[in-house]
């Protein structure tokens, strides 16, 4: 069995069944951990919308925090706005389900600290209204709104049709025993019915702090940039996956500079601060970069969902190799751009089974042109 050494967080994508939610999810896991408890939670969340106006609606949407017995957290169960096609948009809203919303997510922010999750959509807005000093608004169809003047400041609505079946399970970080807590959460999702959605992606978050230097962080996105489109067909990235990737052509370029890679952290930090980045590419360096105290990692956006967790776990390993080349201080940016993934991964310190694997999946089947 392959074995991860690294701090590891996931976010994986699933559906709930109809007639479910990811309440019902948070709810199993909870009493499958000893008889734990739920708590729910206001989620951000960025849906992205074609208007001229507003590019994009920030969401506060329901989510369910799971606990075990002694009260640790053992996952979240939230939305994801990218999964739609799969949902019923003529569906009734399911009673109890709302989402707040609005056009800046600082206001929402703000908003977030002063709103129980646990109220009615009637009430959640009554101490924000207060500490805007306006009045509630209230519309037929149960929506409630904040205005300064003409001016909206935010909004709560019912959930829109089938918007509870989403549920992203976010996990801790997993120091250790990978396996067997990644198997807790997604066995009893699939007793459950749960399916993987048409648009579903995993989500792997590394701890960064070993990644922490301008040499570590230039081979690291030396070998991503270099492997990304070999790892994506040999990982069998999600084709309907959106919100996927390249890393712009500056960042390449600076990453390039002798200057760069002799750098301190802090001052490479601030260079790339310069830089037009996005979490939203294959391989995300943004929580590196701005030091995020809540969220410090490298995130590899290209798995897709599985209910194997054998296959996650070898996934995982063999992202968890690459990230050790990037550390080792005798790797050369030449020998990353003249080997091909197969020859890289002959390198990686892996588990014996785990590089087999690996290689042989490689020999398999045909692999795409290198990135220059």
């Amino acid at each position: 069995m392959s074995v991860i050494h690294w701090k590891v967080g996931y976010e994986i994508e699933l559906l709930a069944p109809r007639g479910a939610s990811r309440k019902d999810l948070a709810l199993r896991l909870a009493e499958n951990a000893g008889g734990g408890t739920i708590a729910p939670v206001f989620v951000p969340q960025a849906e992205l919308v074609h208007t001229d106006s507003i590019q994009v609606f920030e969401n506060l949407t329901l989510g369910y925090d799971a606990f075990d017995a002694s009260g640790s957290l053992i996952a979240r169960c939230a939305d994801d706005m990218t999964l739609q096609a799969d949902l019923d948009r003529s569906a009734p809203p399911k009673p109890g389900w709302y989402r707040i919303v609005g056009d800046d997510a600082r206001i929402l922010r703000l908003i977030k600290r002063h709103s129980d999750p646990n109220d009615p959509l009637e009430t959640v807005l009554l101490p924000s209204a207060e500490l805007f000093g306006v009045d509630l608004q209230r519309f037929d169809n149960g929506m409630v709104r904040l205005a300064d003047g003409h001016a909206s400041i935010t909004m709560a609505t019912h959930l829109p049709g089938e918007r509870e079946r989403p549920c992203e399970i976010i996990t801790p970080p997993i120091s250790s025993v990978h396996h067997e807590r990644l198997a807790a959460l997604l066995n009893p999702a699939a007793d459950m019915g749960f399916t993987i959605p048409a648009e579903a992606a995993l989500h792997v978050h590394f701890d960064a702090a070993p990644l922490c230097s301008a040499a570590g962080f230039a081979s690291l996105v030396l070998i991503f940039h270099h492997f990304g489109d070999q790892l994506k067909a040999l990982l069998e990235t999600n084709r309907r996956c959106t919100r996927l990737g390249k890393w712009p052509a500056q960042l390449m370029a600076l990453i390039e500079t002798p200057a760069f890679a002799e750098s301190n952290w802090d001052d490479a930090r601030l260079q790339l601060g310069q830089l037009k980045l996005t979490k939203y590419v294959d391989f995300n360096v943004i929580n590196m970069v701005h030091a995020t105290r809540e969220k410090h990692t490298f995130e590899v956006r290209i798995l897709p969902v599985e209910f194997d967790v054998g296959n996650i776990v070898k996934s995982t390993a063999l992202l968890e190799g690459l990230l050790r080349a990037a550390l080792d201080p005798e790797m050369k940016a030449r020998e990353i751009k003249t080997n091909t993934l197969g020859k890289f991964v002959e390198r990686l310190q892996l588990a014996p089974e785990t590089k087999q694997h690996w290689l042989g999946r490689i020999a398999s089947q045909p692999m795409p042109i290198l990135n220059p």
